[in-house]
């Protein structure tokens, strides 16, 4: 009787959990329509705030989907001139210095970007969050003064470079504010804090965010969006290996 009465209680709460809060995997939907776009132009600030010295970048960055991507650095005037393309399952590196393309695979994708708290894999993510994930809504909390919900996402892969990842999501914007991403075994490897937020048109978007390598020292990476432009019409040759070398 005790046996079946606690099924009944756990059957009770789950549906009234159900009832409470949305379909996670709905809701990351509604993330990657939020935060994905058929084009995008934008310039970031680079700010890679080490234990011992600050440093700052400035890059102009073009993208197609999740599957293209083209950066180029304009300053300082050490890093000005470098360059990154990313085509599908491939990313090369462009050192005026040497005036060489370096081809970043294997190993080597899990190298700092430019010394930032990411990785040349965090650049490689080819996939919508839906793609990627299953995601389960566990809870609710305030998060800078915005109601949330609390999801957490299981890999649907095994070569995915997180596992798991605990998500902090407006509930209204569809924006991520706070990101924690777990390695397999459950250590924590890298948070992503949202601080500052903007409108787009009629999409919420991050206009300052704060990337942190959990195994690094320091205060983190700092990126901030300068300027934003959403499906625009971007020259087919900016996502070519010539485009490198121009």
């Amino acid at each position: 009787m005790k046996k079946l009465i606690m099924i009944i209680s756990m059957a009770i709460c789950l549906t009234l959990l159900n009832a409470v809060f949305p379909d996670g995997n709905e809701l990351l939907k509604k993330i990657d329509d939020n935060m994905l776009s058929k084009t995008m132009k934008a310039t970031y600030t680079m700010t890679v705030q080490t234990k011992r010295a600050t440093r700052t970048m400035v890059s102009v960055n073009w993208s197609q989907g999740t599957e293209k991507g083209f950066s180029e650095y304009t300053a300082p005037a050490r890093e000005k001139g470098t360059k990154m393309l990313k085509d599908g399952d491939n990313l090369w590196i462009y050192d005026p210095n040497t005036d060489r393309i370096i081809q970043i695979s294997g190993n080597m994708l899990k190298q700092s970007v430019m010394g930032s708290d990411l990785s040349y894999e965090d650049f490689m993510e080819e996939t919508t969050m839906q793609e990627s994930y299953s995601a389960l809504v566990t809870g609710e909390e305030i998060y800078q003064e915005r109601d949330c919900w609390v999801l957490m996402l299981a890999a649907k892969k095994p070569d995915i470079s997180y596992q798991t990842i605990k998500v902090f999501v407006d509930k209204e914007r569809f924006l991520p504010l706070y990101e924690e991403r777990y390695a397999k075994s459950g250590k924590l490897l890298k948070t992503t804090q949202v601080q500052e937020v903007m409108q787009v048109k009629d999409r919420w978007y991050p206009k300052q965010m704060l990337y942190k390598d959990a195994l690094k020292e320091g205060k983190g990476t700092l990126f901030t969006i300068d300027k934003i432009e959403f499906d625009v019409k971007i020259p087919a040759y900016i996502f070519t290996k010539a485009s490198l070398k121009k």
